[in-house]
């Protein structure tokens, strides 16, 4: 097979800017041994960590672009997986912790994200594109106005950088959108000093209603006294993730 035909279904948009898939590759920790590509496509990536002294598995739902990078790339036969990222047990693919890379289909790029928290304590870092509007997105801090649900939960566990952005041009067929690389770095410390669980509600549930201030978005929960009464005057996108912490803290019901 000699060529892979872009699926929309899939939301593919193959990467043909080969220096810029070699800079992203270098953007993985030197140190860095296994390492899981979602999406591989034709391998534009790929070929830079075949290169690479690493433990590399590459997982695609795309069975022309598995039977194309078997037979692009010889080397590559053992190390694809061919199935559903999201539907996949992320803890049978290596015994120790692991980094993501990938051009990711923005179609779901959300739900890699989501399913990446679930497994932080093996996924260490992830590194690949984004629609630049979800990247700025994830890295964006508070009061800005990109500022929202994806910004506070991967900041709770994820050092984030956005490092290089890219015009459609950059791809095959071309997005209607700009995009974005980003690297995420696992913090030292990635547990948060509350239940993640509830933490996980209530920042969703206060940016669901973001343009209200925290006391008409969260009426129906209860807080203890020590909740400070400020964080009630202001909107979701004006907290932290310290101060959702504080606030998850102070939660008595919902």
């Amino acid at each position: 097979m000699n060529k892979v035909f872009p699926k929309k279904w899939l939301g593919q948009h193959f990467l043909t800017d080969t220096g810029a898939a070699e800079r992203i590759t270098l953007l993985l920790p030197p140190d860095v041994k296994n390492v899981l590509e979602i999406g591989p496509g034709t391998g534009v990536l790929t070929q830079h960590l075949l290169n690479r002294n690493i433990n590399l598995k590459l997982i695609e739902i795309d069975g022309e672009s598995v039977s194309y990078l078997k037979n692009t790339f010889p080397q590559a036969q053992n190390l694809i997986i061919e199935a559903d990222f999201l539907k996949t047990d992320l803890n049978g693919l290596f015994t120790e912790n692991y980094t993501i890379i990938g051009n990711f289909p923005y179609n779901i790029s959300s739900q890699i994200l989501f399913r990446m928290l679930e497994y932080k304590y093996k996924i260490t870092g992830l590194t690949g594109m984004f629609q630049k509007e979800v990247a700025e997105r994830i890295c964006a801090g508070k009061g800005n106005k990109s500022y929202g649900i994806l910004s506070v939960l991967i900041q709770a566990f994820y050092n984030t950088e956005l490092i290089f952005s890219l015009t459609p041009e950059a791809f095959s067929p071309p997005p209607k959108v700009n995009s974005a690389v980003i690297r995420l770095t696992r913090k030292d410390n990635y547990t948060i000093n509350c239940d993640e669980r509830t933490f996980f509600r209530l920042v969703k549930k206060a940016f669901n209603q973001r343009r209200k201030k925290l006391r008409n978005a969260l009426h129906e929960y209860r807080f203890s006294e020590n909740a400070p009464a400020v964080f009630f005057q202001k909107r979701a996108e004006e907290l932290s993730v310290d101060d959702f912490i504080t606030l998850t803290n102070a939660l008595v019901k919902e």
